[in-house]
Order: C-alpha cells, then structure tokens, then sequence
C-alpha cells in the first residue's frame, strides 16, 4: 500500500472467532458506501481461537485489510495503541469487535470530522442487553472519573471514537504502560464532539472484561488521571484527629460527672485499633498502586511485542514497540 488512505478502523481482537466474518462484512459494507479509500487493522491480542486464522483469510481475500499479531495477550488498551501505531489514515476509528458499537455510526462521526472536530466520541444513550449490575457499575465508573479525574471525560463514553491524524499522532508520543485510551484522548484536548447511540447486545461470545478486569481498569484510569486517592490521606487524619480532640473534653466530663472510668476495658481499645489501621492498610494500598506503576515505568519494557504483522509497508518500529516481522 502505497498511498495513505483515508480511513483507518482499529479493532482489538481477542477470541472473537463467531463475529470476525460479521465484523468485516458490515464494515466493508459502510466504509465502501463512504467512497473513500480505508483499511482495517486488526490486532489480534493472543487468541487462542481460530480468530487469526480468519483475520489472515480475510486479508486473503481483501488487501485492505491488515493484521498485526502478538506474541501473547497483553490486553485491550495495548491492542488499541498498537492499532493506532500501525494505522497510516488521515481518520483513525477505534472500535471493538463484538458489534455493540455498530459501524453503521462512523458516516455520522466523518460528518462531524468533516465541519472541523478533531475528536467525535460515541455517547451510549442506551445498553442494551446488560445486568442491571454491569448498568449500575458502569454509570458509577464513569460518574466517578469525571468527578475525581484531572481531565474532562465526557460521561458514558469508550473507546468508539474517530480521531484526526494529529490527535492520534499526539497519542502515539504517550507511551505509559498503564493506559486508558479514552482518558488520554481527553487530555491531548483539540476539538472534541460527541454522537449518541444505542449500544447493542454482544453478536457472539462472551465478555473480554469480568469484573477483575474492570475494577483493574478503573484502578489505571483512577491513577493515571488523579492524585485524589492519596490526597483523601489527610482527610482521614484530619477526621481522626478532630474525634480525638473532641473525644478529650467529652472524657474529661464523664468522668467528672460520674466519678467512673469511662470507656473502660480492651474491647474498646480493639476497636478503636482495628479501624485505625484499616484506614492505614487502605493508604499503604493506595500508595502501593501509585508505587507498581511508577515500577512499570521505570523498567521501560515496550509496550507490546508484535510476532507477525501483514499488509504494511516495511517501516520503522514506532517508540516503545518489540520488533516486528512485517509481511506486505
């Protein structure tokens, strides 16, 4: 490919197997209605299905579409930045391969590229097909990022967004280990709309994200946005030190007034112990996370190897990446 085109689509894949030939044809069918050139990168994340073994057919069958393969798993938010390493469009779209982000969206979101919008993030007006846990989980997530995150995150966002070839440039220069796509996409700022839809029930499969790896995802965002969870350190010994303070007077009086010990025997002592060190335990938590990914970055390992990528020109490998083999 000689020619840069147009479009890029970036699509993680990890054992997406029953949705790949869907994924491509609804794709194929929107960006070929758009009448500009694209490609479609997928970035198959260590399955260990037959989804390679499909991506690998489908650029058979069509040139437009590359693939770039780990060498293991390393994880959605690693996959998308390896997509945007190897994406070449004018417009880059990031979306997932299970079709709860519908393709038919992106017209809507060039239009928008077009009137001048550097960023159009999808709005998810409605979730369909999801536990009223997930519902109530989510809607907490994103509330609470937005209150206690230094960047401006629009509310019930992901990843589905378009971006122009300068913002995905500015991204590609952001090489942290512990990434959170839609929380650096806000922080390069540019000009930034949103487009609501209606996200749909998966096509096939199950979920790639339980709940361990939510709440592991919610610790990156949390800490890689905001100092609050080692700011609220002096709230607790400022609480703490205001009930001792207050506690002294109040002791003084009880005992003056009933001539007895007040509070008298271990139990209370046990207590008042436990939910000091609770607190502290909480801190060291904190602190340690802070810590692990200060360590992360400190080794400097790249962010992701790639075992095989196929249908791009040769080029040099982008900062932070392993080698690559690279197939045209």
């Amino acid at each position: 490919m000689s020619d840069q085109p147009v479009y890029s689509i970036v699509v993680p894949v990890y054992n997406e197997e029953p949705i790949i030939d869907e994924l491509y044809r609804r794709m194929a069918a929107v960006m070929d209605g758009m009448g500009e050139s694209w490609e479609l990168v997928l970035v198959n994340d260590g399955s260990q299905d037959r989804s390679l073994e499909l991506m690998m057919a489908l650029h058979a069958r069509d040139p437009r579409v590359h693939v770039v393969s780990f060498a293991r798993n390393f994880g959605h938010q690693t996959a998308v930045t390896a997509g945007l390493d190897y994406a070449q469009g004018q417009a880059v779209v990031i979306i997932d391969a299970d079709l709860q982000d519908p393709p038919e969206l992106i017209p809507q979101m060039v239009e928008k590229w077009r009137e001048g919008y550097q960023v159009v993030y999808a709005v998810r007006t409605e979730r369909r097909g999801e536990s009223r846990f997930k519902l109530f989980t989510a809607r907490l997530f994103y509330r609470l990022i937005y209150r206690i995150t230094d960047v401006d995150m629009p509310l019930d966002t992901g990843d589905f967004r378009l971006m122009d070839r300068v913002v995905v440039d500015s991204l590609n220069r952001m090489r942290e280990h512990n990434r959170f796509i839609r929380g650096m996409t806000s922080w390069v700022g540019f000009t930034q709309t949103g487009v609501g839809y209606v996200r749909e029930e998966r096509y096939a499969g199950v979920t790639k994200y339980p709940l361990r790896k939510m709440i592991r995802f919610a610790m990156d965002a949390i800490t890689g946005f905001s100092y609050f969870p080692l700011q609220i350190a002096i709230y607790f010994s400022l609480v703490l030190g205001i009930i001792a303070v207050l506690a002294i007077p109040v002791v003084v009086l009880l005992r003056v007034a009933t001539g007895q010990e007040v509070f008298e025997g271990q139990a209370t002592t046990l207590v008042v112990l436990l939910l000091v060190s609770s607190v502290q335990f909480l801190l060291f938590f904190l602190l340690g996370q802070y810590i692990s990914r200060i360590y992360d970055e400190v080794r400097d390992r790249p962010l992701y190897i790639v075992a095989q990528a196929v249908g791009f020109e040769r080029k040099p490998a982008p900062p932070g990446m392993g080698h690559a083999h690279h197939e045209t």
